[in-house]
């Protein structure tokens, strides 16, 4: 079994202590995906920092590696090491450029979705007007099939997230959103967004986040609560795990440079107050209790072992292929 974190975030600061990687591998996860930039980071930023992961993966190879293949994974897991991809969450680092996909994968990008939380020229932000997937936006789709990214809907608003499922040629995942039917959060997803994205053979990873759990301190019985509605509409082979947890090193500033409003990305009238600050994460040590809090709500193990990685797992070895 291989255990898939479909998404964490360090500082985007190439100074970032990379220690909480190693919090990851002693709980068991074999693989992560680590943001690199959101669509509020220019590309400067977002270069300086997939350098500098890079390097302290090379550095210590005993302990990461960065992966193209699910082959790769499970080589990793069998030598101890910690899996690693990147993510982009946004569409704005691609400049509405085709080709910058492909070179994003080549830098270790293994995952996209396209507009964090407010609308671009490619597709909607769930917190904006929906307008649905522009023709580049279509465009864009099919470059990330081509090159081999993970096709991701998160953060993106609903009608678009329906025009990517429709025009992806591979299958789409949430890499971390939880049922809307479960908390009223225009994060969330609807029961048509979950049934799209199984239709495409894809996942739906909950997220661990407090305000998408609806608790104020989640735990692995509240993942376990809203995997198991994912797996109650469409299947326990469409469900995984994307804590997206926040490991914060308050001593590094890694606000985007110049005139950056947080109230923008994170509006109040979304149901944020102060941004991301005042959200709580389930700790690192949920992976270690989710098995148990998963056969609670009724799952066979052969389905714990889909969702905590296996689903992922089986969705990258399609989506990773690249022409």
């Amino acid at each position: 079994m291989i255990n898939w974190e479909a998404h964490a975030c360090l500082p985007l600061h190439p100074a970032a202590d990379f220690s909480p990687m190693d919090t990851l591998r002693a709980a068991g996860v074999n693989y992560v995906s680590i943001n690199v930039g959101m669509d509020m980071n220019p590309v400067a930023q977002i270069m300086a920092v997939i350098a500098a992961f890079r390097a302290k993966i090379a550095a210590s190879p005993e302990r990461y590696k960065l992966v193209s293949s699910v082959e790769e994974i499970r080589e990793a897991a069998a030598a101890g090491q910690l899996a690693i991809g990147f993510d982009l969450e946004g569409a704005i680092p691609l400049q509405e450029q085709t080709e910058m996909v492909a070179l994003y994968r080549e830098l270790g990008v293994r995952q996209i979705h396209f507009a964090y939380n407010r609308n671009n020229s490619v597709a909607d932000g769930c917190h904006d007007e929906a307008r649905g997937l522009t023709p580049l936006g279509v465009r864009m789709v099919e470059a990330v099939n081509k090159a081999g990214l993970l096709m991701d809907c998160s953060h993106t608003g609903r009608r678009c997230s329906l025009d990517i499922m429709a025009a992806s040629s591979k299958p789409v995942i949430f890499s971390h959103a939880n049922p809307l039917a479960l908390v009223e959060h225009g994060r969330n997803v609807t029961d048509e967004q979950i049934r799209a994205c199984a239709a495409t053979g894809g996942v739906v990873c909950v997220s661990g986040v407090s305000a998408f759990l609806g608790t104020r301190t989640p735990t692995a019985e509240d993942m376990a609560r809203h995997v198991a509605y994912v797996a109650g509409l469409v299947g326990a082979q469409h469900a995984g795990i994307g804590l997206d947890i926040s490991f914060r090193q308050d001593e590094l500033n890694d606000n985007p440079p110049g005139d950056y409003d947080p109230t923008y990305w994170w509006p109040k009238s979304a149901g944020y107050n102060r941004a991301v600050q005042r959200m709580t994460y389930t700790p690192v040590e949920t992976w270690q209790l989710l098995p148990d809090a998963l056969r609670q709500v009724g799952l066979s193990a052969a389905e714990i072992e889909g969702v905590m990685g296996d689903n992922m797992m089986r969705v990258a070895a399609i989506a990773w292929q690249h022409a």
